[in-house]
């Protein structure tokens, strides 16, 4: 490491020594292959093909976001190889938090750190607005009815001109799945994978009969013409869809943050990033191109999108199941989401960057409860404060702004620490990591100029943190943590 507070970097075999055996308080290795798999497409089938596939072909890309989806797939393969190297070679808790730290020094892991809470909590909260739309939509099937008051965030436009106060199933569910995850992992994939299975099998049902259904007419024109605002569908429109629906692959990253407690992870970490991603990038290509062909686009902007469009086609009792799938899809996503944001949280904290309450592994359960309780409350709070659009446009633009991270690590490691061992290797270096950088860029650049604006508010608000309590805390532990004091300047 260097002794500037603001070039300080630690070193490959640091952070593997604090994850193998130089910290206290270990998180165990209990997950397999098949885990991290499940937990990616749980963490990337859900609110993105549930719910933000209506908004993105009613506002930006029509039948064309299939063709937003495709694009969106091609940047997250050239990140996955990318994420793929890391956690084989660094399988350690933290996930792009700790590449960054070990490539690009203190301050940029802080930046990371701190927007990857936009990726994962704002993740979470999304997820659950999204699941308390279908929730509220299966309740009502059954004849009950939530008070108007509680299902939606406040200034929310609501029917008959009710008012909104707070969208109390979208924090309620926040609140059953931290407790969960206090629980313990087993328990967690255990539920997770058996979700994932019938929501996936759910998904298959609809795309085989909804292909049925399909009006090929609906798809005509592919790319609506511009309505001379850049975004407002054309091929602008498709390039912001994808910039929108980005928020839907991000599940997939979740896995490098479980590495540290992978069973094998030099060889699962990978099976787990790129099979999740192959998987999940399938489902959405072919959800929305049955979607588009069954709805008129523009009619798609509604909460339920994928049960709406099994109504259009008479099938009333397919729609409960969808709901369920739905539902139940949205759950395993908020649970990866939050999975992961505790497990930032603990890598931060045990590096001084936080408090160390944040980096506190349970006795019994062997999870970092004061993290994953702390994630959840705020969670729970900002899911039943903040509308929906809003929080998918900040999720996407963190999630991009980290993955350019990960794809520079890549080439920054492979120039600092050349002959570390690395079981899985990017192919066609330096071409993939670069094609990575300038697709994730492309797609920020499609977003509104306000989300921008409000990135910038938030990596601000994380600066003065870190300048205010982060850069002390943490120079005092390398102080006094054997093995980490600093070093001097090279």
């Amino acid at each position: 490491m260097t002794g500037n507070s603001l070039t300080v970097r630690k070193s490959v075999a640091d952070i593997l020594a604090a994850a193998e055996g130089g910290e206290a308080a270990q998180l165990p290795r209990s997950l397999s292959a098949f885990d991290l798999v499940a937990l990616g497409v749980g963490a990337t089938i859900g609110a993105g093909i549930f719910v933000l596939t209506g908004t993105a072909a009613a506002h930006y890309a029509g039948p064309g976001l299939t063709l937003s989806f495709v694009l969106g797939g091609i940047a997250c393969g050239f990140v996955a190889l990318c994420y793929a190297e890391l956690a084989a070679m660094v399988p350690a808790p933290g996930s792009t938090y700790t590449y960054a730290y070990a490539t690009l020094g203190e301050v940029c892991a802080w930046i990371i750190g701190w927007d990857l809470v936009l990726e994962y909590a704002m993740s979470a909260a999304t997820v659950a607005v999204g699941w308390s739309g279908y929730a509220r939509s299966l309740l009502g099937s059954a004849g009950l009815h939530l008070p108007p008051f509680l299902t939606a965030a406040p200034f929310s436009a609501l029917p008959g001109g009710a008012t909104a106060w707070f969208d109390l199933p979208a924090a309620a569910i926040i609140g059953v799945l931290t407790l969960l995850l206090m629980r313990g992992n087993r328990e967690t994939a255990r539920v997770n994978a058996g979700m994932v299975a019938i929501k996936v099998a759910i998904i298959l049902a609809f795309v085989g009969i909804g292909a049925a259904h399909v009006d090929p007419g609906l798809w005509s024109p592919l790319v609506p013409e511009n309505t001379g605002t850049f975004g407002e569908f054309g091929w602008s429109g498709v390039l912001r869809g994808a910039g929108v629906v980005f928020f839907a692959f991000i599940g997939f990253e979740t896995i490098s943050t479980a590495a540290g407690e992978t069973r094998r992870p030099q060889r699962d970490a990978p099976i787990g990033l790129l099979g999740s991603l192959g998987i999940s990038t399938l489902l959405y290509v072919a959800v929305a191109a049955v979607l588009t062909g069954l709805v008129p686009y523009r009619a798609l902007d509604v909460p339920d999108p994928i049960a709406k469009a099994v109504e259009v086609i008479g099938l009333s009792a397919f729609s409960v199941a969808i709901k369920i799938g739905a539902i139940l899809g949205l759950t395993t996503a908020a649970l990866a989401a939050l999975y992961g944001q505790a497990r930032i949280f603990y890598a931060m904290a045990r590096d001084g960057l936080l408090p160390p309450a944040f980096a506190r592994v349970h006795p019994r359960f062997r999870t970092p409860v004061t993290s994953q309780g702390t994630i959840g409350a705020v969670t729970a709070l900002v899911a039943g404060l903040v509308p929906i659009d809003l929080l998918g446009e900040l999720v996407s633009i963190g999630t991009l702004f980290a993955f350019i991270v990960i794809c520079t690590a890549v080439l920054v490691l492979r120039r600092t620490d050349p002959g570390h061992p690395r079981p899985f290797r990017v192919p066609g270096m330096p071409v993939v990591p670069i094609l990575g950088i300038l697709s994730c860029l492309g797609l920020m650049l499609g977003l509104p100029g306000d989300t921008w604006l409000r990135l910038a508010l938030w990596l601000a608000l994380g600066l003065a943190i870190y300048f205010g309590y982060g850069r002390r805390a943490a120079r005092l532990r390398r102080m006094g943590a054997p093995g980490l004091q600093e070093s001097p300047a090279r």
